[in-house]
């Protein structure tokens, strides 16, 4: 089914690169440099120190991240939506927290689903998965990278991106 705008008419995917700067405007998280990665089914962010809690009867969770740009950590507290298992980049699974937060990708906003899982050994902070980009007119440019916008001033010098 090809999508459409509000007035009925087919409308054409906005192109992104296979890497973009993308906010995650709730947690507050700006610049976050992801990878877009259509192999993976669920969004995942770097979180280590994951410490389940409860606050008014509900369950919450608190985890460490990296702030964007080397400035060091950043303790971030969200409601658990639930618990999934989810496989890793080796195919095994694993049972994640997820999260819901809220995406900023270019000019739009949508909710996400948001696994945690510690990517100390991996090149990005944070994959927006397949089911992120459904339902949203995106295609992705598996050769190119930030076609959104270009790399925050934060950004080392160094990056070859």
């Amino acid at each position: 089914m090809a999508n459409v705008s509000d007035k009925g008419q087919p409308q054409m995917p906005k192109v992104i690169g296979w890497m973009e700067y993308i906010d995650l405007p709730d947690l507050p998280l700006n610049d976050i440099k992801a990878k877009i990665d259509t192999g993976a089914r669920t969004s995942a962010l770097h979180a280590t120190d994951i410490r389940r809690f409860q606050r008014d009867g509900h369950h919450w969770v608190s985890f460490l991240t990296e702030v964007p740009g080397g400035e060091g950590m950043i303790r971030i507290e969200a409601p658990i939506k639930e618990r999934r298992n989810i496989k890793n980049t080796s195919g095994i699974p694993e049972n994640r927290i997820v999260i819901r937060t809220t995406i900023r990708l270019g000019d739009e906003t949508w909710p996400l689903d948001l696994s945690l899982t510690d990517r100390t050994n991996m090149t990005f902070q944070m994959i927006v998965g397949r089911a992120a980009l459904k339902n949203h007119a995106i295609a992705v440019h598996t050769k190119r990278a930030h076609l959104l916008r270009g790399k925050p001033k934060h950004q080392d010098k160094g990056d070859l991106s």
